[in-house]
């Protein structure tokens, strides 16, 4: 079973970055896809970006593209969430997430952190 811990998040000003970090047990992690998806008060969770298991093909949903990098280093199973120009928009709980297939459908990810909460102010 692999389990997820969420960090990083934090209370910044609007055109500000934040880097966030995804640790994973085991070390069969390497072969899943690393997913992050956030979460704001009473709106459903919504997919933010995903990377392979070899760190080769990203994708990203349109409001992040440009703005957020998502990278993953298997020898230490970690998956990573760079946020560049943050916008108050993008405050949300943070969450990562794992699976060998890839969806943006939360209900389809077996694995889940407890999430790291992101707070954008102007």
């Amino acid at each position: 079973q692999v389990q997820l811990v969420e960090s990083g998040g934090g209370l910044v000003q609007a055109g500000g970055s934040l880097r966030l970090s995804c640790a994973a047990s085991g070390r069969a992690f390497s072969t899943y896809y690393g997913l992050w998806f956030r979460q704001a008060p009473g709106k459903e969770r919504e997919f933010v970006a995903a990377v392979s298991w070899s760190d080769t093909s990203t994708s990203y949903s349109d409001s992040t593209k440009g703005r957020f990098t998502i990278s993953r280093d298997n020898a230490n199973n970690m998956v990573y969430l760079q946020m560049n120009s943050l916008k108050p928009e993008d405050t949300a709980i943070y969450y990562c997430a794992a699976g060998r297939s890839l969806t943006a459908t939360p209900s389809s990810y077996n694995y889940w952190g407890q999430g790291t909460q992101v707070t954008v102010f102007s």
